[in-house]
């Protein structure tokens, strides 16, 4: 009988059952030659596959995530296990939720130290640049008391020390690299339990480990107590360092300890089963096009946003009386009316210049000089575009104010025009693999350049520049930003200065910083507020 198993079988297909006639046939075949000349032959016809989704069916099939990210350890080793509880008590006993602190950088320092630890002697490695950008972001909890800062430095610091441990270069990989921790934290669980297990079957070593703990906590807390005693500012620092064992206190506590051990042990699992990357599967194949379906889009784009650059170029160089003029509206309205249009439009261009130079043929000189001079002339004439909705957006705040909103989208644009430069560079160098890093790298530097900008503290000041200029101001505004305006808000007159100022200064009497919370705008905030009279403020003004 001849044999039809394919060389390649479809993992997808269905077993094919047989009833008890084609049973009895098969058994039929087993007897003689003459025999089975007699018997037809049995011919099963596999289910048709589905089609494959550009290997979408690929990750769908089981035991493709052990070939994509096999577990080489199947056990975390002890070391592991140690630094991960190191951590997560050091990390727990630093930080504080309530409020950006110095603790959240030293929380961050002492996590560094545990995955450059744990990286030492692991199959995977540690990418410092990502993990140098991950402390940076954190010690904007240091210098700026902003909340929404701080929350948005401590969300991408967390993307960047998961790409410290599992790297990334392609779109694909970095995506998987920005939540890889996450990931693995999952399946480091029952990796770490196995670890435990065989721990408590190695002897007599971890009991030794722990009564080393032990009597470690036990002198601290006994030649503590007494240097404390000894001592009251001694002991004003020991109180300071020492967490809150109140309900609230202790329950912060163990919430920071399960979630940094988490992610301890998620990097731990990485680093000793490092996933290989590059055999996940595409989400979707490319298609080439021929030349004229992608160019004759592309091109119609040029010429419309050539037209569009042209009256941009007039109205840059024409000034307030020709937009007054043209289009009979005032400078700031027509800054104001256009921003989010094109702000859409360059969001939009980044994705035909991405489906373009996907389906674009390049295999003759001719096709790659086309994509690089079309996809040149429409990431350049969209970064013009891109210079153009800033001057839009710098005009509308400084004719309607500062806010801490329009501040985010004119640096949203600043990044979109980084964008177009790094895609200009790109069609110039043959090869581009290192655009999504550097894509990723400019956001960072930009957040990180905001923080250094002190950005509430700034909109305080341009609000009180333009408060000179044009006597329009709005205080109850001012009076929301965080405690890094203080500064610039004691130089307003009375009796805006008292309400711009009643908050804060309510607020820093009331919550005084122990040595973990120290913070340097709300350090610079007391400062300034001691130089002035008390603050008395209408509580029916802003009514």
């Amino acid at each position: 009988m001849t044999d039809r198993t394919p060389e390649n079988p479809d993992l997808s297909e269905d077993p094919v059952e047989l009833d008890g006639a084609d049973i009895a046939d098969i058994e039929d075949e087993s007897e003689s030659e003459g025999d089975r000349a007699q018997v037809r032959p049995v011919v099963m016809t596999p289910m048709t596959p589905l089609p494959q989704a550009g290997g979408l069916n690929r990750a769908l099939q089981p035991g493709f995530l052990d070939e994509f990210w096999p577990v080489r350890t199947p056990a975390a080793p002890r070391r592991a296990l140690l630094v991960t509880v190191l951590a997560a008590v050091f990390a727990a006993s630093v930080i504080g939720l309530d409020r950006p602190g110095i603790g959240w950088f030293i929380g961050g320092v002492g996590m560094s130290s545990a995955l450059i630890a744990l990286a030492n002697g692991a199959k995977g490695r540690l990418r410092l640049p990502w993990l140098l950008a991950a402390l940076a972001l954190m010690a904007v909890g240091a210098v700026r008391a902003a909340d929404w800062l701080f929350v948005l430095c401590v969300l991408t610091a967390c993307v960047t020390a998961s790409l410290a441990v599992a790297g990334g270069k392609s779109v694909r990989a970095l995506a998987f690299g920005a939540a890889a921790v996450s990931v693995a934290a999952l399946r480091a669980v029952p990796w770490a339990g196995a670890g435990l297990r065989a721990l408590g079957r190695a002897g007599e070593s971890t009991p030794r480990i722990l009564r080393s703990v032990f009597i470690a906590l036990v002198l601290l807390v006994v030649f503590g107590t007494l240097l404390g005693s000894a001592d009251e500012a001694f002991a004003g620092l020991l109180d300071g360092l020492t967490p809150d064992l109140d309900a609230d206190g202790l329950a912060e506590w163990v919430y920071l300890f399960g979630l940094v051990a988490l992610a301890t042990l998620g990097a731990a699992f990485l680093l000793a089963n490092p996933p290989r990357i590059d055999a996940m599967p595409q989400v979707s194949t490319r298609r080439r096009v021929k030349l004229v379906e992608w160019t004759l889009p592309v091109a119609t784009l040029v010429v419309l946003f050539g037209a569009f650059v042209a009256v941009q170029l007039t109205v840059l160089f024409g000034g307030s009386e020709y937009v007054l003029n043209t289009a009979n509206l005032t400078y700031a309205n027509y800054a104001r009316s256009g921003f989010w249009q094109l702000l859409a439009v360059t969001l939009l261009t980044l994705v035909v210049l991405g489906v373009a130079a996907r389906v674009a043929p390049t295999d003759t000189a001719s096709q790659r000089l086309w994509l690089r001079v079309l996809l040149g002339a429409l990431a350049g004439l969209s970064l013009v575009i891109v210079i153009s909705a800033l001057f839009r957006m710098w005009t509308y705040q400084e004719t309607y104010g500062f806010t801490v909103l329009r501040l985010l989208v004119g640096f949203c644009e600043i990044w979109l025009g980084l964008v177009y430069v790094l895609v200009l560079v790109a069609g110039v160098r043959p090869r581009a693999d290192w655009v999504p890093r550097a894509v990723l790298a400019t956001a960072i530097a930009l957040l990180i350049g905001l923080a250094a900008l002190n950005p509430d503290r700034f909109i305080a000041e341009r609000n009180l520049a333009r408060y000179a200029e044009t006597g329009k101001i709005d205080e109850y505004y001012l009076s929301r930003l965080s405690a890094d305006a203080v500064p610039a808000l004691v130089k307003l007159p009375e009796p805006m200065r008292s309400c711009a100022l009643a908050g804060h200064v309510a607020d820093l009497s009331v919550h005084r910083d122990r040595p973990l919370d120290w913070n340097l705008g709300r350090a610079q905030a007391r400062a300034a507020l001691a130089g002035i009279a008390p603050v008395v403020c209408d509580s029916g003004r802003y009514r």
